[in-house]
């Protein structure tokens, strides 16, 4: 685990929420270049939109669809130094919709790196423990850099020109190489893979992992103590237990790992209606949050009421996506405001 030199997290994780408006628009104050968009529509069922530097803008991916990229017009058209550029596209810029978009920095388009098998482009943020990896793949068992320095403990890989599941792999849980599917509510399965190491992914020879002849993508994490934290509980139901991160939460995502069950994003953004609050503008709160594996708009639901702390996050409510006793469940999370770091300033719960 590497400790972080980060005074503010915005600089490197940032939500931004807006509201479409069925033309063209400029979103700012992401706060930085972001390298890596997500972006789903709250108020209606359309599909989550994933965007990165290193493929460009227009190539759009889908976390809920299993389908390959592909250029979409009038969805993403650039990055900008502050944030993005919109066309009209329904799902990204819905006339009078409320939009979020969670906002990742890593370096620009990428640069050439050969630490692997198959040489890669890699654009990476050491600071944050954050990369992007694009390769093109030879169905072969294989490894490509991700430039991190460390082990990455979560993998999120894609065949960009297939249609094939995403892979979600991690070593969270106990040490394991296991897998889920970002695209599914399937349970954890045990992966073919060899777990990374400091410098490299190892591919297992299928077409979800190193498609022959296809563009392939990796988002890569490794943790970083104050910013990032990326970890396993278990449900306890009524008894409401509280997930320590050693900083307040800007975004978290969770899954149910022991039983399927959808992928649930939570951030400290999203508030306002009672349709649309969400977790960190009232303790507790009663929103049912968007699923990353699913299109569907967000809805007010009592059981997944969270309390957002100035050190974690403390469940209640009693839903089987969040705390059913005896479940096991993985998360992954970003701070707010880090609790380390040389400026050191302890964030208050609200």
């Amino acid at each position: 685990m590497a400790y972080t030199t980060i005074n503010k997290s915005s600089d490197y994780f940032n939500t931004k929420l807006y509201t479409g408006n069925g033309s063209t628009q400029s979103i700012t104050g992401v706060g930085f270049q972001p390298d890596w968009v997500w972006i789903k529509n709250r108020t209606a069922a359309e599909n989550h939109f994933i965007f990165d530097s290193v493929r460009g803008a227009l190539n759009a991916l889908k976390s809920n669809s299993s389908g390959a990229a592909g250029d979409t017009a009038d969805s993403l058209t650039a990055f900008t130094s502050d944030g993005f550029n919109l066309g009209n596209l329904a799902d990204t810029n819905r006339s009078g919709n409320a939009v979020a978009s969670w906002n990742w920095k890593a370096n620009g388009t990428g640069s050439a790196n050969t630490d692997g098998s198959i040489s890669s482009t890699v654009s990476v943020n050491t600071t944050s423990g954050f990369s992007i990896v694009k390769w093109t793949g030879n169905g072969g068992t294989a490894s490509v850099g991700h430039g991190l320095g460390v082990k990455p403990n979560i993998v999120i890989k894609k065949n960009l020109d297939a249609s094939t599941n995403w892979i979600f792999s991690t070593t969270i849980i106990d040490g394991s190489n296991d897998f889920f599917y970002l695209n599914s509510t399937d349970a954890k399965g045990n992966s073919g893979e060899t777990a990374p190491t400091a410098s490299l992914i190892n591919l297992y020879a299928n077409s979800e992992n190193n498609g022959n002849g296809n563009g392939m993508i990796a988002y890569c994490f490794a943790e970083k103590t104050g910013y990032s934290k990326f970890g396993s509980y278990t449900g306890a139901g009524s008894n409401l237990p509280f997930i320590y991160t050693g900083f307040k939460p800007a975004f978290v995502m969770i899954k149910r790992s022991s039983n399927t069950d959808n992928w649930y994003m939570k951030d400290n953004k999203r508030s306002g209606t009672a349709a649309l609050q969400n977790f960190g503008q009232m303790n507790p709160n009663q929103t049912q949050h968007p699923s990353a594996n699913n299109n569907n708009a967000e809805n007010k639901a009592s059981d997944f009421a969270t309390d957002i702390l100035s050190n974690g996050f403390k469940f209640r409510g009693t839903d089987s996506g969040i705390n059913q006793s005896g479940e096991t469940y993985i998360y992954m999370a970003f701070a707010e405001a880090p609790l380390v770091g040389s400026n050191n300033v302890p964030c208050t719960a609200r």
